[in-house]
């Protein structure tokens, strides 16, 4: 029942050398290829191409293949999203467009006056608007200090903190930006009041008088600028941590085995490895900057005195709400809206080149 199997023996070298075909085949030989069998390809040790398919069934098979089947159910999920999206931005943004070109005073039964780009040439001689456009880049670069450089001192100075105290140190920082701006306002003028005021109160300590800022075309502004920024700044601190977190630490260890420096490793490792969070302070910054600070002047100083802290914003709800002008109102709106994008645009097509990707 058992068949035993012996090892075959190797042939002898001798032997091998007197053979010049080389040893025989155990298998014995090979079975002659087929006459129409396709001829290999040299090199190639996959077996020959197998017969293709007959049209006929090539078409059935495709017949048969699963075509996509078009889904109304992805649509349904994002539907609630676009139309409140249209509602409350697009409809309103293709009305003002429309204001822009009538003369027109909010009455609803009072007819609109079609007056073509009279609005758009009366808005680009306005005094008015050359001052709060000025104003606004004010706001814009005391604001690129406030809530961008002065984030990152803040940020790098609370990787110096660990434990509880970073926690501490993080809200502290963080919990004026939580603070509606009413209530931000409300507490600024408190503590600026001439009579009673904290503010004023440690000036005549050290030795000077303060008089109302709220009042005076110097310190009007650069109050603003103190009380927006002091706002802003816990959510610049807040995104720049969050870039900070987001650094491979290996980069400061490797650097500090070379010999670099703490500031080498600052201003070439840290910072452009952070550029992204800061194109997005920046752009933040650039554009909604007289957005932040329109509720604050609107409770404090309703853009006076004699205009010195208004801006665009403010200036567009003087010319709607209280000169009830709407096509005026609209004409500089879409100026503005205009503007805006296209700084939009070139930033972010700037954002690129800017920024530094930790690969």
């Amino acid at each position: 029942m058992f068949t035993e199997v012996l090892p075959q023996q190797a042939p002898s070298r001798a032997a091998a050398d007197a053979d010049p075909a080389g040893p025989a085949d155990p298998a014995g030989p090979a079975d002659p290829a087929p006459a129409n069998a396709a001829p290999a390809d040299a090199g190639s040790t996959a077996p020959g191409p197998t017969a293709p398919w007959p049209a006929g069934d090539r078409r059935r098979a495709r017949r048969r293949a699963p075509r996509p089947r078009f889904s109304v159910a992805p649509y349904l999920y994002i539907l609630p999203a676009t139309a409140m999206l249209i509602l409350w931005t697009y409809l309103p943004l293709a009305q003002t467009f429309e204001l822009s070109f009538y003369d027109w005073n909010l009455i609803p039964t009072q007819p609109k006056t079609p007056v073509g780009m009279g609005n758009y040439a009366e808005v680009l001689a306005l005094p008015e608007l050359h001052q709060a456009l000025w104003n606004t880049l004010l706001y814009i670069g005391a604001f690129l200090i406030l809530s961008v450089a002065l984030p990152v001192a803040f940020a790098l100075l609370s990787k110096r903190v660990s434990g509880r105290a970073k926690t501490v140190y993080q809200a502290l920082i963080f919990v004026p930006y939580l603070v509606t701006p009413v209530a931000t306002s409300a507490i600024w003028r408190w503590m600026f009041a001439e009579e009673g005021g904290t503010i004023p109160a440690i000036a005549r300590t050290l030795g000077f008088e303060m008089g109302n800022v709220f009042r005076e075309p110097g310190g009007s502004m650069i109050a603003v600028m103190v009380i927006v920024g002091w706002q802003l700044l816990g959510f610049g601190v807040l995104v720049v941590s969050a870039g900070l977190a987001g650094i491979n630490p290996d980069y400061e260890h490797a650097a500090g085995v070379d010999g670099a420096k703490r500031r080498q490793i600052l201003w070439r490792i840290t910072i452009p490895l952070l550029s992204p969070s800061l194109v997005f302070l920046a752009l933040m910054t650039i554009l909604l900057s007289a957005q932040w600070t329109f509720p604050v002047i609107d409770l404090i100083t309703q853009g006076g005195p004699s205009g010195s802290s208004t801006n665009i914003y403010y200036l567009l709800y003087e010319f709607g709400f209280r000169s009830f002008d709407a096509g005026i109102s609209a004409a500089a709106g879409v100026l503005f809206f205009i503007a805006f994008g296209l700084v939009a645009l070139l930033f972010v097509e700037l954002t690129e080149r800017l920024s530094f990707h930790d690969n």
